[in-house]
C-alpha cells in the first residue's frame, strides 16, 4: 500500500517533525500560562531530563536497530500476528491496533508500579521534583529497554499495520509531552478533554507523593482504561496548587535532578512502599 511505503520511508522525519513541533508548542505554553510555580532550577532539570532522553535514544538505536516499525513491516511481509491472520479492512485494522497497543502500555504502566523491582526503575520517572514536559521523557535506560521488548512482543503477536505503529509512536510521544506539561487549561475544557485524552491535570495526580494518588490515572494517551478498571481519580486531595510532586525519601535535588543521580536511583536504598501497598491502591479513589 502506497501510504504504508511512504510512512516506512519517512518514519524518522515524521516522528522528529512532530516531536519538535509539540515540544515547542508545550514549552511556549508553559511560559505563557504555567499551571504551577517550579521549585527546582529549570536549567538543571531540563539538562538532566533531556540528557537522559538522548542517552535512551542512542542506546535504543544500538540495542534494537530494527525498531518497532521494522518489526511491524517484517510481520506484515511474513503474515505474523492476529491482524495479519484475520485480515480486517485496513481502515479498521489501524485504529484497532492503536487502541490495543495503548492498552498494553497501560498494563505495562500498572505492572511497573505493582512489581517492586520494576518500581525501582520507574521511580526515576516519578522522582522528578517538578512536573513539566521534560518529565515525560525521564525514564531509566533499563526501563526503556524493557518497554521496547514488551512493545516488540506486542507488535509480533498483534501484527499491526506499519501506519498504526507509526501513528501510535507519534501519539504516545506527543501526548506524553502534553499531559506532563505545566500548562493551564480552563476547567470546562479539561473536563471535556479528559474523556478522550489524558490531560495534564488528570496525569499530574499520578505524580503525587501520596501512595493512593500515585496508583491512579496510569494512562498516557487514552483515558478510558483508568475509568474502566477503577483506577481513575478526578482530582488530588490537596488540589493542584498544593499537591507535592515526587517520591517520599527522594527529595534531594542533587540525587534526583542530576543525570548521574537518576541513573543510580534504582540501586540506592530501600524501595519506597507507597507504589506497591495494596491498601493504599484502593483508599480514597474518586469516581
Amino acid at each position: 500500500m502506497a501510504i504504508e511505503q511512504f510512512v516506512l520511508s519517512h518514519e524518522p522525519a515524521l516522528r522528529l517533525s512532530v516531536f519538535v513541533a509539540m515540544f515547542a508548542l508545550v514549552a511556549l505554553w508553559e511560559l505563557a500560562a504555567p499551571r504551577r510555580a517550579l521549585t527546582v532550577s529549570k536549567a538543571l532539570r531540563w539538562g538532566s531530563n533531556l540528557g537522559l532522553a538522548m542517552l535512551n535514544a542512542v542506546l535504543l538505536r544500538l540495542i534494537f536497530p530494527l525498531a518497532a516499525v521494522g518489526v511491524a513491516a517484517f510481520c506484515a511481509a511474513n503474515g505474523w500476528g492476529l491482524l495479519n491472520h484475520f485480515e480486517p479492512p485496513f481502515w479498521l485494522a489501524v485504529p484497532m491496533a492503536v487502541i490495543a497497543m495503548d492498552f498494553v502500555i497501560w498494563l505495562q504502566h500498572v505492572m511497573v508500579h505493582a512489581v517492586p523491582t520494576l518500581w525501582r526503575l520507574h521511580q526515576v520517572h516519578h522522582a522528578d521534583l517538578d512536573y513539566d514536559l521534560t518529565t515525560g521523557s525521564r525514564f531509566h535506560p533499563i526501563e526503556i529497554a524493557l518497554s521496547m521488548v514488551i512493545k516488540l512482543a506486542t507488535i509480533t503477536a498483534l501484527g499491526p499495520p506499519v501506519l498504526a505503529v507509526v501513528t501510535f509512536e507519534i501519539l504516545l510521544n506527543a501526548t506524553a509531552m502534553f499531559n506532563h506539561g505545566n500548562i493551564q487549561l480552563p476547567a470546562g475544557v479539561d473536563r471535556v478533554l479528559r474523556w478522550f485524552i489524558v490531560t495534564p491535570d488528570m496525569h499530574r495526580v499520578h505524580h503525587s507523593v501520596e501512595g493512593d494518588e500515585t496508583n491512579s490515572n496510569f494512562g498516557f494517551n487514552l483515558p478510558w482504561w483508568d475509568r474502566l478498571f477503577g483506577t481513575y481519580r478526578a482530582q488530588p486531595r490537596a488540589g493542584h496548587d498544593a499537591i507535592v510532586i515526587g517520591i517520599r525519601g527522594h527529595r534531594d535535588p542533587h540525587q534526583v535532578a542530576r543525570l548521574g543521580g537518576m541513573l543510580m536511583l534504582p540501586f540506592r536504598g530501600m524501595v519506597d512502599g507507597d507504589a506497591v501497598d495494596r491498601q493504599r491502591w484502593t483508599d480514597g479513589k474518586a469516581a
